[in-house]
C-alpha cells in the first residue's frame, strides 16, 4: 500500500520538535553543573535535587499531558508544552536564588514531560505500520541533536564568564518558540479524531496520509477496536494491567539502566579521573557526537531488526560496559580509556534502548486507552530518572565513582531478562493489530 512518505515525515518531524526540547533541558546541566554549584555552593544531596527536579515536574507534566490530551486533542497540548518550556527557559536564566532556579526547573520539566509523551505518540497515531519505528525514533534524534547542540554552546560559552550559565538556559527559549510556530501548521491527530465522532476530518487527514483504501482501513480498524471496550475504561482494569506493566517496565528500565548519569554527571566522572574542566566539557561534545551517529543508525534497524532483539543486545551491552567503567574509574585508569569505554556504552544505548523504548510505549496500547497508559508509564519513567539522578552523587560520595557502574551493571541484567520473557515483537503490525497481540482479544 502506498503511502505520502513525505508528508508523514514532515509533519513527524515537526511533533518531533518536542525531543529537541527533551534534549535541551536534559544537556544544559550536565555543562551548567560546575557553575551552579560554585554559585549556589551545593553539597552532594543538593546537586542531586537541582538535577532531579527536572523529572519532578516531568512526572506533573505526564500526567497534565494524559488528561489534557485526551480531552482537547493532542495539537493543544503540544502548544501549552512549547510555551511552559520558553518561559521556564527565560525564568532560570533570570533566577536570582536557588529557590526560583528550582521553580523554573521545576516548570521546564512540566514541559519536557509533556512533550516526551506527547510527541511520539502522536507520531505514533499518524505513522503507517510499516513506518512507524524509524517515524517514531525521529523523537529520540531530535533529542540526541538537542544534546548535541546544547553541549556544544555549553563548551563555546564556558569560559565567558561567571554568568555563561544564564545564557546555557535562556537560549533554550529559541528552539520552544520554534517548535510553537510549526505546530500551528500541524493538523490533529487523524485517530483522536475519529474517536472524538470527527469522522470527516480524520479521513481527511488520513487520506493525505495514505490514500483513499489506507484512511478506510484505519477509520475500520479504529472503530472496530473501540467497540471492544466501554466509552471510559481504566488502564488499571484486568484486561490491559499485563500490558501496563510491561509499559511501566520498559520506561523504568530505560532510566535505571544508567546511562543518564553519563549524560548528566559527564563533568563529574571525568573529574574523578583528574579531567580539567575544559576536558570534561570536551567529553560531553564527544558524547552528543556519538549519541547522534547511533541513533541515526538505529532509525534505519528497528523496522528491519524489530525492537525485541535490539533491545535484548542494548541490555547486555551495556551490562559489559559498566563492568568496564567501574573497573577503570576503580583502577583511576587515564581519562582517555575511560572516555572509549563510555562512548561505547552511550553508541550501545543510543542504538537500542534510547529510541526503540519510546517506539514500543507509543505503539503498544490500544486506541481506548493510549493516551492515559502511555503518559502513565511516562510518568514512571521520570521517577525512575529522578531516582538514578538524585541517588548517583549520593551513591559516588559513599561508594566511590565505581560504585553506582556496578550496581547498573546487575539492573541491566535484570533488564535483558525482563525483555525476554515480558516483551513481544510489535514489529510491521497497525496499532489495531496490536490490541490483538498484548491484550488477547
Amino acid at each position: 500500500m502506498k503511502h505520502n512518505s513525505n508528508y508523514t515525515l514532515l509533519i513527524s518531524a515537526i511533533s518531533a520538535l518536542g525531543g529537541y526540547l527533551f534534549g535541551f533541558d536534559f544537556a544544559v546541566i550536565a555543562g551548567a553543573l560546575p557553575f551552579l554549584k560554585t554559585i549556589f555552593e551545593l553539597n552532594a544531596w543538593w546537586e542531586g535535587f537541582l538535577t532531579g527536579t527536572l523529572a519532578i515536574g516531568c512526572m506533573i507534566g505526564c500526567y497534565l499531558a494524559g488528561k489534557i490530551a485526551e480531552k482537547f486533542g493532542r495539537r493543544p497540548s503540544l502548544m501549552i508544552a512549547a510555551i511552559t518550556f520558553a518561559l521556564s527557559s527565560l525564568g532560570m536564566a533570570f533566577s536570582s536564588s536557588l529557590t526560583l532556579f528550582l521553580v523554573m526547573r521545576l516548570m521546564a520539566g512540566v514541559g519536557v514531560g509533556m512533550a516526551s509523551m506527547l510527541s511520539p505518540m502522536y507520531i505514533a497515531e499518524v505513522s503507517p505500520a510499516e513506518i512507524r519505528g524509524r517515524n517514531v525514533s525521529i523523537n529520540q534524534l531530535t533529542i540526541v541533536f538537542g544534546i548535541l547542540i546544547t553541549n556544544l554552546v555549553n563548551y563555546a560559552i564556558a569560559d565567558t564568564g561567571a554568568n555563561a550559565w544564564r545564557w546555557m538556559f535562556g537560549l533554550g527559549a529559541v528552539p520552544a518558540l520554534a517548535f510553537l510556530a510549526g505546530l500551528f501548521w500541524l493538523p490533529e491527530s487523524p485517530r483522536w479524531l475519529i474517536l472524538q465522532g470527527k469522522k470527516t476530518e480524520g479521513l481527511a487527514i488520513l487520506h493525505k496520509i495514505g490514500g483513499e483504501d489506507f484512511a478506510l482501513n484505519t477509520l475500520n480498524q479504529v472503530e472496530s477496536s473501540v467497540k471492544k471496550t466501554t466509552a471510559q475504561v481504566s488502564i488499571f482494569t484486568p484486561q490491559y494491567l499485563p500490558l501496563l506493566f510491561v509499559g511501566i517496565g520498559l520506561a523504568v528500565f530505560q532510566q535505571l539502566c544508567g546511562i543518564n548519569v553519563v549524560f548528566n554527571y559527564t563533568s563529574t566522572i571525568f573529574e574523578s579521573v583528574g579531567a580539567d574542566l575544559n576536558r570534561q566539557l570536551f567529553e560531553t561534545v564527544s558524547i552528543g557526537v556519538v549519541n547522534v551517529i547511533f541513533t541515526i543508525l538505529a532509525m534505519f534497524l528497528v523496522d528491519k531488526i524489530g525492537r525485541k532483539p535490539l533491545m535484548q543486545v542494548g541490555s547486555l551491552g551495556l551490562a559489559i560496559a559498566y563492568i568496564l567503567i567501574a573497573i577503570l574509574l576503580k583502577t583511576q585508569a587515564p581519562a582517555l580509556y575511560l572516555s572509549i569505554v563510555v562512548l561505547l556504552s552511550i553508541s550501545i544505548y543510543a542504538t537500542t534502548l534510547a529510541p526503540v523504548t519510546w517506539v514500543l510505549i507509543s505503539e503498544i496500547f490500544p486506541n481506548a486507552i493510549r493516551g492515559n497508559a502511555t503518559s502513565f508509564s511516562i510518568l514512571c519513567l521520570w521517577a525512575a530518572y529522578f531516582i538514578l539522578v538524585f541517588t548517583f552523587p549520593i551513591l559516588a560520595e559513599k561508594l566511590g565513582t565505581y560504585g553506582p557502574f556496578a550496581l547498573y551493571a546487575v539492573i541491566c541484567t535484570i533488564g535483558f531478562v525482563f525483555v525476554k520473557t515480558q516483551v513481544k515483537e510489535t514489529k510491521g503490525k497497525t496499532l489495531e493489530q496490536m490490541e490483538e497481540v498484548f491484550t488477547g482479544h
